[in-house]
């Protein structure tokens, strides 16, 4: 199947599309700040970038967005560029792959949220990134 966009405008669609700073992730950063959780945000020094860290802690959260990480619950594949997007979602789910171990290798807990888990119940996964830190 063909793209239904044009290329300026599919362009235009996906530069808009956030990598950091979406809004599951401020909700929970904010929730975290507000009962005085310090963290880092996308700390280079640590594998994979995680959304949040605590390096006293050696915590990691990443918060996935479903489409981009192939929610079993919510991901539904596009109807152009089938095969774009299948090397896509697979190269992300091996990058956390390897992520996931080598932090865990170097004695780092390792939360992951998916984005329908942080929108529906924010409270409930601010409790476990809590009890973490």
């Amino acid at each position: 199947m063909v793209d239904n966009l044009a290329g300026a405008t599919r362009s235009k669609v996906m530069a808009s599309i956030k990598g950091r700073d979406t809004v599951p992730e401020m909700m929970v950063r904010r929730l975290l700040w507000a009962q005085g959780t310090r963290y880092r945000v996308h700390d280079t020094h640590i594998p994979g970038r995680p959304d949040i860290s605590n390096s006293r802690s050696k915590v990691a959260v990443f918060i996935d967005g479903c489409f981009w990480h192939g929610c079993r619950k919510c991901y539904k594949e596009p109807t152009s560029n089938i095969e774009f997007w299948r090397n896509k979602l697979r190269q992300n789910i091996q990058r956390r792959r390897a992520v996931r171990r080598k932090l865990r290798t170097g004695g780092w807990r390792v939360l992951e949220f998916w984005e329908h888990e942080v929108l529906s119940d924010p409270s409930s996964v601010v409790r476990k990134i809590r009890r973490a830190i």
